[in-house]
């Protein structure tokens, strides 16, 4: 089994710096494109099978690489983004941040990360990132599968803890993935293994 993680196109949200989170937003036409040209570029890739997250923006994403292909994707709600609650739509950078202070942790200081009212933590994205991957490396039916799974940044570095054991003050490790990065894995006797991270295919 070979297993290729990316992150979602380019939203008109990710451009304003706005908190998406569990907020539906759909790619722009510039994330459009970008999948396009991500999809080019793993055309020789054969992928079988393909899940995805439920929000419009990774399950188009999706779409547009397996265009032609005839492969259904498969959605699952443990590929979602973080839930941001109350700063869901707010803008964290200047000109015009309006998100409190203390989010700044999210990024800066993980570990001391506390989400606001109607929030998730990081570690509750760790628990079902990993549930999921660790449920897709053991399910027999998939052992011979080349697997595509669409996602967002935050979930994405959640999935990425089934490979490594780091403290949570090192979520981030590189960074926020960019717009269609891809993150590679395989799985292998006794423990599936990451290939590559955060690979750009356009």
């Amino acid at each position: 089994m070979k297993v290729y993680i990316v992150r979602h196109g380019i939203t008109e949200w990710n451009k304003l710096r706005r908190i998406q989170g569990h907020t539906d937003i759909p790619l722009s036409t510039e994330g459009i494109q970008l999948a396009q040209k991500t999809a080019h570029g793993m055309a020789g890739i054969p992928f079988t099978k393909a899940f995805s997250s439920p929000l419009s923006r990774a399950f188009q994403t999706a779409e547009i690489i397996l265009q032609g292909r005839g492969i259904p994707v498969e959605t699952d709600e443990r590929l979602a983004e973080i839930n941001f609650g109350l700063y869901e739509g707010m803008r964290c950078i200047e000109p015009g941040r309006t998100v409190p202070p203390d989010f700044d942790n999210f990024f800066g200081d993980s570990a001391h990360y506390t989400p606001p009212a109607g929030g998730e933590t990081l570690a509750s994205v760790i628990r079902r990132g990993t549930e999921f991957l660790r449920e897709i490396f053991l399910r027999e039916d998939l052992q011979d599968d080349t697997i595509l799974i669409a996602a967002h940044g935050c979930i994405i570095r959640g999935m990425l803890y089934y490979f490594r054991e780091v403290p949570l003050s090192e979520f981030w490790g590189t960074g926020v993935p960019k717009n269609c990065a891809v993150s590679i894995a395989e799985s292998a006797v006794p423990h599936p293994v990451l290939l590559e991270e955060d690979v750009l295919f356009y």
